[in-house]
């Protein structure tokens, strides 16, 4: 891979062809009618020195978004092949399955498949001002729109509104689906939404929430970047009250 203020992924009819040995590998597909292969290198201290090694997050903006998305799938995919090689009700060795994205035990017939953890991410709005917060995590001074993971039992709408709540103290309404994004840090798959402020005062939660305010859509802090599901909200609503 040769990273400069772009990158590109290796392309070639097979891994010996790139110099390179793999301990394992999953096929993620066709892209632009070509086959896409994740592996997992046996030696990475041995790679060729025309390529370089990155992690997942530090590609993001740098490779197009078709290339980043088939790259956030390997690497999901080859997690999973890497820890689910037994299984985990009986230690057995696993066997992958030729027709299905599953892993079989031969001992107890347990499959398992590629886990996914459903979150919620909501666009708060009161009349042409949004919502937007701040947590610890963030890089200096970007605010975004508020998100949770789904808990079991829950509906997707029930998650909204108690996120909401927890995270800032407020109650919504007119909850509506807007859209979905593969998120894989590490395996998450964002659901988007858009709902209406009914009430209540703006009271961070301090452990999750540093700051959060309304904010005018001409007057907005750094937020996400164009290839995240929170900047498609935010630039949706914009476009909505322009």
């Amino acid at each position: 891979m040769t990273l400069t203020e772009t990158a590109t992924l290796p392309q070639a009819m097979s891994a010996d062809a790139l110099g390179i040995a793999i301990a394992r590998s999953q096929f993620l597909g066709y892209l632009a009618g070509q086959p896409c292969i994740a592996a997992e290198l046996s030696d990475a201290d041995a790679l060729p020195e025309e390529f370089t090694l990155e992690n997942l997050r530090s590609l993001y903006g740098k490779l197009p978004e078709d290339l980043f998305a088939i790259a956030a799938r390997a690497v999901q995919l080859i997690e999973w092949d890497r820890t689910h090689q037994f299984c985990g009700h009986c230690a057995t060795p696993t066997i992958q399955l030729p027709t299905e994205r599953a892993k079989r035990c031969p001992n107890c017939q347990l499959r398992q498949y590629p886990k996914l953890s459903p979150a919620v991410i909501m666009l708060i709005y009161r009349g042409s001002d949004i919502l937007l917060a701040r947590a610890p995590r963030f890089r200096q001074g970007m605010y975004s729109v508020l998100a949770g993971f789904v808990e079991p039992g829950e509906s997707l709408e029930e998650t909204v509104a108690r996120e909401v709540r927890e995270e800032v103290g407020v109650e919504i309404k007119n909850i509506r689906y807007f859209g979905s994004q593969p998120w894989p840090f590490p395996k998450s798959l964002m659901i988007g939404f858009i709902a209406e402020y009914a009430s209540g005062t703006i009271t961070p939660e301090p452990t999750e929430i540093e700051t959060a305010d309304w904010f005018s859509i001409d007057n907005l802090p750094p937020v996400p970047g164009k290839l995240s599901i929170a900047r498609k909200l935010i630039d949706w609503f914009v476009a909505q009250h322009l």
